[in-house]
């Protein structure tokens, strides 16, 4: 098995039980995990529209673990398993690079959300191009 698409499926899931997290207790941890102020008062205001993007973010990023999982030879192999991690992989890889531009005209969410965030997106993206590269014969 791959440990790194195994560490890759572990950091996917932990962030999906993150934004679960922001499902259940609310704007608090919106703002604490730095979805934005108009999220955390949407939550407040008890509509639903934060409960269904969080959801769809949940959604992704489990889908996102199975695939790693599946790379790593954990589970079964998925469909379009080399190319899903194709696309997780670079999805992770932009998004943390895009976020460093972002600092300077941070869109409602501040210079730290984007620095901190971005550095994770970009280990993430590292480590499923490390587990990928290391599989892509047996994919």
């Amino acid at each position: 098995m791959n440990r790194f698409l195994l560490f890759g499926a572990a950091l996917s899931a932990f962030v999906a039980i993150l934004h679960i997290g922001c499902i259940i207790f609310g704007a608090s941890w919106y703002r604490f995990l730095g979805a934005g102020e108009q999220m955390a008062l949407l939550a407040d205001k008890g509509s639903l529209q934060p409960t269904f993007i969080t959801s769809f973010i949940v959604i992704v990023l489990f889908t996102w673990s199975c695939y790693a999982l599946s790379g790593a030879g954990a589970i079964i192999k998925l469909p379009l398993v080399k190319w899903a991690l194709c696309a997780i992989t670079s999805i992770y890889l932009i998004r943390g690079i895009v976020g460093f531009f972002l600092m300077t005209n941070p869109l409602g969410r501040s210079t730290e959300f984007w620095l901190w965030s971005s550095v994770i997106c970009l280990s993430f993206g590292i480590v499923h191009l490390i587990g990928l590269k290391q599989v892509w014969q047996r994919l």
